[in-house]
This record gives C-alpha cells, sequence and structure tokens, in this order.
C-alpha cells in the first residue's frame, strides 16, 4: 500500500507539500496540486481519514445513534438526517444503540472518537446526568425523542402523552367504553408517558376498567399478537384497542382475525407513528402521527448549525402529535 512518502517522491514534491494538497491548503500551488494528485491516482494512494480529521477539525460527517436501524421508524429518521446531511456536504455514521445503556454508550464514544461534526442522538437507556456530560463534551450533539430541562434548546421531542391521550379519547367519542391498551415492555419514557395518557383519558371521560385491560409485549408486530392474545384469553369484554405503536396494533388485528374477530366491526383498534404499514394492512390503520421525518430533519439542522457555532434561537422544540383517520375505527354502536 502506497504511502504518503511514496506520493511525494513520485511527484517529486516534499511530504509537506503532499500534506498541503491532500488538506486543500491555499498555500498549495497548482503545479503542486496537479503533481501530487496525478501521483496519488498513479499509486491508488487514499489520504487517511482520520488524520485529516485532526488536521482539518472535520470529518465531514454527522454521527447519528438509533435504537435498531432496522426498524422502519428509524429508517425514516436515518433517511432525512441523510438528506440534510448530503445536502450540506456530509455523510453520516451510524450506530445502534437497541435500548440498551451500555450499546448506547459505546457507540456515543465511537461517534466522538470518529471526529463526527455533529451527532443526533437517540439514547432511551442513558441517564440525564451521562447525555449531560456528553452534551458538555460535544456542543454540537442534539438529542431527538429526549426532553432534558437543561439542554432544552437541544433536544427534539414528541408529546407523547397527548398522542395516547388523542387516541383513547377518540374510542371514547365513538362510543367506547371497554378499551384495551398493549404496551411496550420497553422500559423507556416513551412508554410511561403513553400509557398514562391513556389512563388519563379514561379516567377524565369517567371510565373506570381494571389493569387486566393493560398488556405488554415487544414494540414489534409479534409483541402486539402476544398481548392481544394474552387479552382474549381473559374473556374481557373489549371493544376497541390501543396499540403502543402501529407494528403492535397490526399484530393485535391479526390474532383479531385469526380468531375470527372482525375488525372493525367488532374491535376496533388504533396504532402510534403512522409508518407506511398502517397504510397497506386491512382495515387501513388509524394511528397518532408521530412527525419523525420533520424532528429529524430539524434535529439534524440544529446540529450543524450548533457545529458552526450559531445560536439557538431558544423556539420551542417539543413537537405535537395529531390524529390520523383511517378504516379500523368505527363508532359502537354503528
Amino acid at each position: 500500500m502506497a504511502t504518503i512518502k511514496d506520493v511525494a517522491k513520485e511527484a517529486g514534491v516534499s511530504v509537506a507539500t503532499v500534506s498541503r494538497v491532500i488538506n486543500q491548503s491555499p498555500k498549495a500551488s497548482q503545479a503542486s496540486i496537479a503533481s501530487v494528485k496525478s501521483a496519488m491516482n498513479k499509486l491508488g494512494y487514499r489520504p487517511n481519514a482520520a488524520a485529516r480529521a485532526l488536521v482539518n477539525q472535520s470529518s465531514n460527517t454527522i454521527g447519528v445513534l438509533v435504537n435498531d436501524v432496522s426498524d422502519p421508524f428509524f429508517g425514516v429518521m436515518v433517511k432525512a438526517v441523510d438528506a440534510v446531511a448530503h445536502k450540506n456536504g456530509k455523510h453520516i455514521l451510524i450506530c445502534n444503540g437497541y435500548h440498551n445503556a451500555k450499546e448506547e454508550r459505546q457507540s456515543i464514544e465511537l461517534l466522538i472518537n470518529n471526529r463526527c461534526d455533529a451527532l443526533v442522538i437517540h439514547s432511551k437507556a442513558l441517564d440525564d446526568a451521562e447525555l449531560l456530560q456528553y452534551a458538555k463534551e460535544v456542543p454540537s450533539m442534539v438529542l431527538i425523542n429526549r426532553h432534558i430541562d437543561e439542554i432544552a434548546t437541544r433536544c427534539i421531542s414528541l408529546n407523547n402523552y397527548k398522542g395516547a391521550y388523542l387516541a383513547t379519547e377518540h374510542l371514547i367519542r365513538h362510543g367506547h367504553t371497554k378499551i384495551a391498551y398493549i404496551s411496550s415492555n420497553h422500559q423507556i419514557e416513551d412508554a410511561v408517558q403513553r400509557l398514562q395518557g391513556y389512563r388519563d383519558a379514561l379516567k377524565n371521560n369517567g371510565i373506570q376498567l381494571s389493569d387486566s385491560y393493560i398488556e405488554y409485549g415487544a414494540p414489534y408486530g409479534e409483541g402486539g399478537e402476544q398481548a392481544m392474545t394474552n387479552l382474549l384469553i381473559k374473556s374481557l369484554e373489549i371493544t376497541a384497542v390501543v396499540g403502543y405503536n402501529d407494528f403492535m396494533a397490526a399484530g393485535a388485528i391479526a390474532v383479531l382475525d385469526e380468531n375470527e374477530i372482525h375488525s372493525p366491526e367488532q374491535v376496533s383498534v388504533i396504532g402510534f407513528d403512522d409508518v407506511l404499514i398502517a397504510r397497506y394492512i386491512h382495515p387501513r390503520l388509524t394511528t397518532i402521527r408521530y412527525p419523525i421525518q420533520m424532528m429529524a430533519e430539524k434535529a439534524t439542522q440544529l446540529a450543524l448549525s450548533l457545529a458552526r457555532g450559531e445560536k439557538t434561537t431558544g423556539e420551542s422544540l417539543i413537537y405535537s402529535p395529531t390524529l390520523v383517520q383511517r378504516n379500523s375505527v368505527r363508532p359502537l354502536h354503528a
């Protein structure tokens, strides 16, 4: 493999001149640039990216931490970050945290050690204190789907409580009172906030249900299937179900169908997130829209602004969920 010394020898210049050309120094003459680039092409030399980052104090990359990039929700997020990065001449470096503190910590350390210009971090397992320490170390770090008061202007989040409240209230307005809830079993604030939104919507509308109407599962289709199965085993009177997310709601609909319980004719179902699957399952899923694309774009723009040393506007960065009505909810006595 060719070295910088080989390039200097081939081009007939000093190693310092090669370094100036590689790092786009204005001191490099046009003749030097031409000869060095010709030598690099001939020898197949590739500059060391880490070394260039040390010299330029920039790697032209944005570090991104997600739970699991194979989850379509995070796929949308990553694509949005990449779109903004591309417009700004940057690339992205992606890590998975899997809602695990050790994995999230190692991922953030990796992104920092790779001298990313900015960080867009989706962390649910690390506590506020540790994230605040990273935020102090990296001024261009922005949190998404997380709110910490001390760095509120660098946090992009959603009102999860309001979303679940809206979903439950929508069912109540359609005459439903026997409403079950399928919750994520992940120990994260989103799950707590959405469950509380469901409970408060019932309470504020004078509806009292036992905790038997709540089941937990992994926040995927399989988890929704298992949770719905557990609800059916209890022989509860259920006319509607609120799902923690669209995948759990889709899993619930599948189990209802397998048991010849028709949705929405017998049981209405509502999801959360409005990912692509919500539009194409049968029935088409009524859900709560999580504007993750908009939020990810905003987070990336903010991170790049901070990397350039620009001041933030101080505007509210807590987004509001909205209801998307499709075909999976029907009035109780329709």
